[in-house]
């Protein structure tokens, strides 16, 4: 296998990798694993286009011009009243009635482009619920008559902010826990390791059992729970990582010069033992994810009617005949986890700093 470059480039080329900081050839290395950058590329825009979704999946007008007035339905609720209506109930703008309204002379509604919310119940379909994929709904509705293509956007988007919340405090407890035990190793690292090992032989789902019969599920009692085992196989890779480092020489010198405990932890022994937090970030969200769709699967998750995937998976299995349930629910999650996993490859290949070495500081092969 020869290299594309010639001598002098890849001398260049080295010497420039050499010259530039440590996160920017990170990121460089990054970008040459495509599937993991296109796949990191197609996430953020999905997630972002997820947490715009009002803007484009809701059942409510973007923009009403009524009588000569303009109303922001989006942003407040107007009375069936101000529209000619007779009830002063909140106004269903999907109502034959109310749109005949909007349709006259001089009345316009700017309605987004999917006219459903992720609740929004379709009282005047025409087919029996669940309804197959047409052109109102566009992947059909669930059994409630909801539209199933709003449940999978805001199910997408609650997933993914379950999975960052739940990987952010599970990182921050495991990095703290494994920091402790290996940087001061002896009593503490064997006190530490023996309550790791009970508090590990819980029984977690046991546990949410109980607590879900005791209180009501929901999404911040889901973080509090899966918080307290979620930190554990983190905390061993930490810890592995922070027994190697305080031997090292630089860390001799820190303590040499004075420095407490707290300051070379956190200036000198933690950034050479983030590789493994940083690599694992994308599969411990996936797992994050996967435990959320089990746990709603079960009735075990997030309350009706917040939108999840999990449930709709339970949905697809109760209405087998419903295919359009479970075959675009099981897509989205499929694709989610496959993203997360081409990102965490493409993560793991960038900080290995072999491969830069066999890459010659950057030039390709």
């Amino acid at each position: 296998m020869t290299s594309t470059f010639s001598a002098p480039e890849a001398a260049a080329g080295r010497a420039t990798s050499a010259s530039c900081s440590p996160g920017r050839r990170v990121w460089r290395r990054f970008r040459q694993q495509r599937l993991g950058y296109w796949s990191l590329i197609v996430f953020t825009v999905a997630f972002v286009l997820s947490l715009a979704g009002p803007l484009w999946s809701n059942d409510r007008p973007l923009v009403v011009r009524y009588d000569g007035h303009l109303y922001f339905p989006l942003f407040k609720t107007y009375p069936e009243t101000t529209f000619g209506g007779d009830f002063p109930a909140p106004a269903d703008y999907l109502d034959p009635y109310i749109r005949q309204r909007f349709s006259a002379p001089g009345n316009f509604a700017l309605y987004p482009l999917n006219p459903y919310y992720y609740d929004t119940l379709n009282y005047f379909s025409a087919t029996p619920n669940p309804a197959p994929p047409s052109r109102e709904n566009w992947l059909g509705t669930d059994d409630r008559g909801r539209d199933l293509f709003a449940r999978l956007l805001y199910g997408f988007r609650v997933s993914v902010m379950f999975g960052l919340v739940l990987t952010l405090i599970g990182t921050v407890i495991g990095m703290l826990a494994g920091a402790l035990q290996g940087y001061f190793g002896g009593r503490t690292d064997i006190v530490g390791q023996r309550l790791i090992e009970i508090w590990s032989a819980l029984p977690e789902l046991y546990l949410l059992i109980i607590f879900a019969s005791i209180f009501e599920p929901g999404f911040i009692l889901l973080i509090v729970l899966l918080s307290l085992f979620g930190w554990i196989g983190l905390s061993d890779y930490v810890r592995a990582e922070f027994l190697r480092n305080r031997q090292q020489d630089y860390v001799r010198a820190a303590r040499a010069m004075g420095l407490s405990s707290a300051q070379i932890i956190w200036r000198h022994v933690l950034p050479n033992s983030l590789t493994p937090v940083i690599t694992f970030l994308p599969f411990r969200m996936s797992g994050s994810i996967l435990a959320l769709t089990s746990l709603d699967f079960l009735g075990l998750g997030v309350p009706s009617p917040t939108p999840s995937l999990g449930e709709l998976l339970a949905q697809g299995k109760a209405n087998l005949d419903a295919w359009w349930i479970s075959l675009s629910t099981f897509g989205v999650l499929v694709m989610t986890l496959l993203l997360l996993t081409f990102m965490g490859d493409a993560l793991r290949n960038a900080l290995d700093t072999r491969m830069s070495a066999v890459t010659g500081g950057g030039g390709r092969l």
